[in-house]
């Protein structure tokens, strides 16, 4: 009896001292665990603290008080070595003094047609200094419409039979204002009374007028007449 009790005591023993050693087992592997954890979690600060502070500059995650970067850099692109050219400076245009000549003949040309069709106070402006759209305006008046309207034919037929038609023509048939446009110089026919109310010549008072030789019939004696026919 009391072997066998010996042996039934021995054998609790040995059970209890086996529970003891899974019990002391699992408290260590529970405080590896906690350990790993604590361990594991600075780690991930650490990576999330150095991924930040690599990307600011790039517009993510910009640190704050920082100005933001004017362009956004793109991996792999390479600078451009292509400089800015500078801004272009309008070119004034050039007039020769030989081209100008030629202009003036062709606009007196042009007022000497005007004038055998009975024209009326021809005046001739040089405006080729005050840099204008052309270089000459001429000014012509007729006694009526229908003298307007053969002014402005006589004055375009004569200008192409010299290789040189108008390049625009403004109120034909009207009969009281014709614009002849050449380009280089322009031609308006008025009738009279028409032409003293708009009073063109007014606006270029400064420009030199080219001298033409009028005959005395193409010079108004009596405007007045003519303000019967408006």
């Amino acid at each position: 009896m009391k072997k066998t009790q010996r042996s039934s005591s021995s054998g609790s023993g040995k059970g209890k001292g086996k529970s003891v050693n899974k019990g002391a087992k699992a408290a260590r592997a529970a405080r590896a665990e906690r350990s790993a954890g604590k361990a594991g979690g600075k780690v991930g600060a650490t990576l999330a603290s150095t991924m930040a502070s690599r990307t600011v500059g790039t517009g993510r995650g910009q640190a704050p008080g920082r100005k933001p970067p004017e362009r956004i850099p793109v991996r792999g692109a390479r600078k451009s070595k292509v400089k800015a050219r500078p801004p272009e400076e309008a070119a004034a245009p050039i007039r020769n003094k030989a081209d100008l000549a030629e202009t003036r003949a062709l606009a007196i040309a042009a007022m000497e047609a005007a004038v055998d069709k009975r024209g009326l106070d021809p005046v001739l402006i040089d405006v080729s200094a005050m840099g204008s759209y052309t270089d000459f305006i001429g000014v012509v008046s007729g006694r009526s419409d229908r003298q307007v309207d053969a002014i402005a034919e006589s004055v375009s037929a004569t200008m192409k039979a010299g290789g040189r038609p108008p390049l625009g023509r403004e109120g034909t048939g009207t009969g009281r204002w014709t614009l002849l446009d050449f380009g280089a110089f322009v031609i308006h026919v008025f009738y009279h009374p028409v032409r003293e109310f708009y009073d063109l010549e007014s606006l270029w008072i400064e420009a030199p007028r080219v001298k033409l030789d009028v005959p005395p019939e193409a010079t108004l004696s009596q405007p007045d007449a003519l303000y019967g026919a408006l």
